[in-house]
């Protein structure tokens, strides 16, 4: 199945939760309910921001077209000299009996003459150097990021449907201070769906909580 149609989703009809999970299930299940209308929102749980559907026709229709990749602009692309991709053999010179082919693409870095002397001095050399020192500083800064798009996906839900909320300003100023005590307390008053659902996303657990309504796509 396409990762289109995997991705999870949560809708809302007005006020109440319909259904959340992946989104050809949401989809279905909003083309399904008899009271699916304008008041009906669907929303992306990893970006918060709202996912327009396309519900006409039968149920493989609809997934059909959800499953259809976008169209893309064709354009021509000139590469510059700058473009070419080196292989790792021609960074590092021949490569040796039994060295393994690590399908690395080379690039232009440009760096003042002691950092290229303290790389060369590293076990392995600068490419090897280089790599590590990537992969390092990406598992510091993951925690970081995933944190930042917490906080932006929960931000983006707050804004669609809480604006005129109760609270709704110094819910998004606990929201970014990382208070999800004072988010808590600030949204206690919203719906109870629309908060759960935002403590979700805030969370960064979107993902790994899934509700479902019965089959009938009825909120319970």
């Amino acid at each position: 199945m396409p990762n289109s149609l995997t991705k999870c989703c949560t809708a809302f009809i007005g006020q109440r939760l319909l259904r959340s999970g992946p989104l050809a299930d949401v989809a279905v299940a909003v083309a399904r309910s008899a009271r699916a209308s304008s008041a009906v929102l669907v929303f992306d749980d990893a970006t918060g921001r709202i996912v327009d559907l396309d519900l006409r026709g039968s149920d493989p229709d609809i997934l059909e077209r959800l499953s259809a990749p976008p169209k893309q602009h064709v354009g021509r692309y000139r590469p510059t000299a700058g473009d070419a991709p080196r292989t790792e053999a021609a960074e590092d010179g021949p490569r040796g009996r039994g060295r393994p082919k690590l399908g690395v693409v080379a690039r232009e870095v440009t760096l003042l003459p002691r950092q290229w002397e303290w790389l060369s001095a590293q076990p392995g050399g600068a490419s090897v150097t280089l790599r590590r020192l990537v992969d390092d500083a990406r598992k510091t800064a993951k925690p970081r990021q995933e944190r930042r798009a917490a906080q932006e996906a929960a931000y983006q839900f707050m804004q669609a449907i809480a604006g005129d909320l109760p609270g709704y300003e110094e819910a998004t100023r606990a929201l970014f201070k990382d208070d999800l005590s004072a988010l808590r307390e600030r949204i206690s008053g919203w719906p109870e769906d629309f908060r759960a659902y935002a403590l979700r996303l805030a969370s960064g657990l979107a993902d790994a909580e899934q509700s479902h309504v019965p089959n009938d796509g009825n909120p319970s």
